[in-house]
């Protein structure tokens, strides 16, 4: 980022984690709401493979080598049809801010940085999962989890709610929060924009799943290299504010075994800070899935939301912490 000093990266950062806790996620006219839109647009003119779900994975392996790198190169069309067209924009846009007022490119940057960010999201959408468990009404309880988690929740238990409500916390404190922030200081707007439409075409097109097991494993692939380090500094921080040697043991042990790269580490760390255990047993589609166990200890319950949340608040402030130390040599 040539644009703004350390000093106003670290000011940007400050006033894009205080609109965030201000204003919360915006309600209306996001431009990810644009941009999901496009997406869809463009997935469903080049993305015409197998849609139909009774076909199986050993099905879709045996695909003709060419016919599978047809959907590669269309999901890499693709990815690059709606992102690099923002981003380049976005870019432009804050070179021409900077040039008629360096202060008028900072608004833009913490604009952008605030779009990007959703700490105060992750409240709002946690904290009533934990009200709704703390007055005993499982029904709210259970129509509020499903709103974050794509697992089954309609006969979910009081600990099967914490423990999806506290997993999900978890791992999008690095997906909506830490990964946005990581990207910022690297690049600017720009960057966290570039990492935010990257994640939202993984959230919506990286699934393996017949329409899009080779469609969308560009747009998985890019998130998983973007995400590779900010998810291994999430995990630090969160071993830092907890309980340490438990959160490393558990992700040097646990970790590998999770199907994602990133989140394994993540939520294994965060599992070992808060001496919880999460993972196990988890009903998708009407089917259970036994999934690796992940940290140690009691189930949460409904308290440990709250617990997870501040886990990811307080690492917030504790990359703010450290982004101003590195910054304070050049000020």
């Amino acid at each position: 980022m040539l644009i703004l000093t350390p000093a106003l990266v670290l000011l940007c950062v400050v006033l894009g984690l205080v609109w965030d806790r201000g204003f919360g996620e915006v309600r209306r006219w996001h431009p990810l709401v644009g941009v999901g839109w496009l997406a869809n647009r463009i997935e469903s003119s080049l993305n015409h493979g197998r849609h139909h779900d009774h076909h199986t994975q050993h099905d879709l392996e045996r695909e003709h080598d060419s016919t599978r790198r047809m959907s590669y190169l269309k999901g890499l069309l693709a990815w690059c049809a709606v992102v690099l067209p923002v981003v380049v924009l976005t870019q432009i846009m804050l070179i021409w801010c900077a040039y008629v007022n360096i202060w008028l490119a900072v608004f833009v940057h913490v604009g952008l940085l605030y779009f990007c960010l959703g700490l105060q999201s992750l409240r709002e959408h946690a904290e009533p999962i934990f009200r709704a468990l703390e007055r005993g009404d499982l029904a709210e309880a259970r129509r509020r989890t499903s709103y974050i988690v794509s697992r089954d929740t309609a006969q979910a238990s009081e600990q099967d709610l914490s423990k999806a409500a506290v997993e999900s916390v978890l791992e999008n404190g690095c997906d909506a929060v830490f990964a946005a922030l990581f990207w910022f200081v690297l690049l600017g707007g720009a960057g966290a924009v570039l990492y935010r439409l990257s994640n939202t075409l993984d959230a919506m097109w990286g699934y393996r799943s017949p329409r899009f097991l080779y469609f969308g494993r560009v747009a998985a692939r890019v998130d998983d290299g973007l995400n590779w380090v900010p998810a291994r500094l999430t995990a630090i921080s969160y071993a830092v504010l907890g309980n340490t040697r438990l959160a490393w043991r558990c992700w040097r042990q646990q970790a590998p075994a999770w199907p994602s790269p990133n989140a394994g580490p993540v939520m294994a760390a965060g599992a070992g800070a808060l001496e919880l255990s999460l993972g196990g047993v988890a009903v998708y589609d009407g089917v259970a899935e036994q999934r690796p166990t992940l940290g140690a200890g009691p189930s949460p319950v409904a308290r440990d939301i709250q617990r997870a949340w501040r886990l990811v608040r307080n690492a917030s402030l504790l990359w703010l912490g450290c982004l101003a130390i590195m910054v304070i040599p050049f000020m």
